[in-house]
């Protein structure tokens, strides 16, 4: 077993029972790492940087969760140690270099070292999501797909000049909603499919959960600047919180 008595649970499930549509997820919440892999060959600065995780999405994806009452999976994990948005036969689930940042612990993994990792990491997270939709459906509960994501503002030296995109594949109409009342918002720079696109070789939660179940989903990416801090976290998820109802109110009144 990869996680000792010591290490936390693969993910956080909050309001189990939440009323709302909205299933929130968060595929890099979290940064630790288990003890046996000690840290990676990565220093703490490093670790704590975006290669690590996605900054402020956690507090953001709480906060949202609790003002729409919406049941929300939080993954524990830092996705150096696998990445549980990418799926676990890719090599990119396990990252040797992450933006210019080489990450030693993962130089020559064995399929034995992935397979030991995706079962303590990325198996209960995703079980945990697919149960929390069969559930949902066994008790007649709509399901609305939110991934939570966020964005470094310069990525290899490029800067990117956007505060949020939606993200969107094969049913494009909550995140095309959605989109739309973002730009309504003032002085907010919205995009579509940037700086990351939907795939099945890109990613795995709404490939797999969202799409493959039929269900309108859309994938959110913050900048990370701007949820750096509690001021910003309260104030974006105060605003999805307003605004992810009125997009779900627009796709159904423009039908199925």
């Amino acid at each position: 077993m990869l996680l000792g008595p010591d290490d936390p649970a693969p993910y956080r499930l909050l309001r189990a029972d939440g009323a709302s549509p909205f299933l929130l997820t968060a595929d890099h919440a979290g940064r630790a790492i288990p003890s046996a892999l000690g840290d990676l060959g990565v220093s703490a600065t490093e670790r704590a940087r975006h290669i690590g995780w996605d900054i402020g999405i956690a507090d953001v994806t709480e906060r949202l969760s609790a003002l729409l009452d919406a049941s929300a999976l939080l993954q524990t994990y830092s996705r150096l140690v696998i990445d549980c948005n990418r799926r676990p036969e890719l090599p990119n689930a396990f990252p040797e270099v992450s933006e210019a940042t080489p990450i030693p612990g993962n130089f020559g993994l064995t399929g034995v070292d992935k397979e030991a990792r995706c079962k303590a990491v990325f198996a209960p997270y995703h079980a945990a999501i697919a149960a929390a939709i069969a559930a949902r459906r066994g008790r007649s509960q709509p399901t609305l797909y939110v991934a939570m994501h966020s964005f470094t503002p310069v990525y290899h030296g490029v800067a990117r000049p956007m505060h949020v995109a939606v993200l969107y594949h094969r049913r494009p109409r909550l995140a095309q909603a959605l989109a739309a009342r973002l730009r309504a918002e003032a002085g907010l720079v919205v995009a579509e499919n940037e700086p990351y696109h939907v795939s099945d070789e890109t990613d795995y939660g709404v490939p797999v959960h969202a799409e493959a179940g039929a269900l309108d989903y859309v994938e959110i990416e913050i900048r990370q600047d701007l949820i750096d801090a509690v001021d910003g976290q309260a104030a974006w998820a105060a605003r999805l919180a307003h605004l992810l109802p009125l997009a779900a109110a627009d796709i159904a009144e423009a039908g199925a």
